[in-house]
């Protein structure tokens, strides 16, 4: 399985990237991953610029993705929902068809109570552009700035393991 990770964060020592970096930590020998770092490099999202010839950083972004066997996301709640320039990420693949049928998932990483906002936006996009959401992969697992260290990193064993499930769930689909 080749999985793309996709954070929502520009944070530079981000719990959302971290957290998708465990995951990839976690891949199992048959698995490779991809993490996604050209969240700040995207142009704004205009529909009179979604056709070819494609920017380069949308070309790279849509590329990836079709060449992924799923999308795992995790993103920041900003506001009570996603941060605009992850936003703009997933308005670049409303034009195109790499989503369609592409099984997904995410981990809400926010505190207890937080988050949901991101997520349920997040859910509707996905739904529009044809993805295939698999509700068993996705999972709510707070990471706090305490649990990363400064490469990055979770050092909690618990949350490692959490994160480490979502393999289990994205093989049995």
């Amino acid at each position: 399985m080749n999985l793309l990770l996709l954070s929502g964060s520009t944070r530079a020592k981000s719990t959302n990237a971290a957290a998708l970096a465990s995951v990839a930590a976690s891949a199992p020998p048959t698995a490779t991953t991809t993490i996604y770092r050209g969240l700040s490099a995207l142009p704004a999202f205009s529909p009179d610029d979604d056709h070819d010839p494609l920017p380069d950083e949308v070309s790279t972004l849509r590329q990836l993705i079709r060449a992924a066997d799923a999308v795992l996301f995790c993103t920041p709640e900003y506001a009570g929902t996603l941060p605009g320039s992850f936003k703009n990420l997933l308005d670049w693949t409303v034009g195109g068809t790499e989503m369609t049928d592409k099984p997904v998932a995410w981990i809400n990483a926010a505190a207890p109570g937080r988050g949901r906002g991101a997520v349920s936006t997040l859910e509707t996009v996905l739904d529009y552009v044809g993805a295939q959401l698999i509700p068993t992969a996705c999972i709510a697992v707070p990471v706090g700035r305490d649990d990363v260290d400064d490469d990055g990193v979770i050092r909690n064993e618990e949350i490692s393991r959490a994160l480490a499930q979502i393999w289990v769930e994205l093989r049995r689909q």
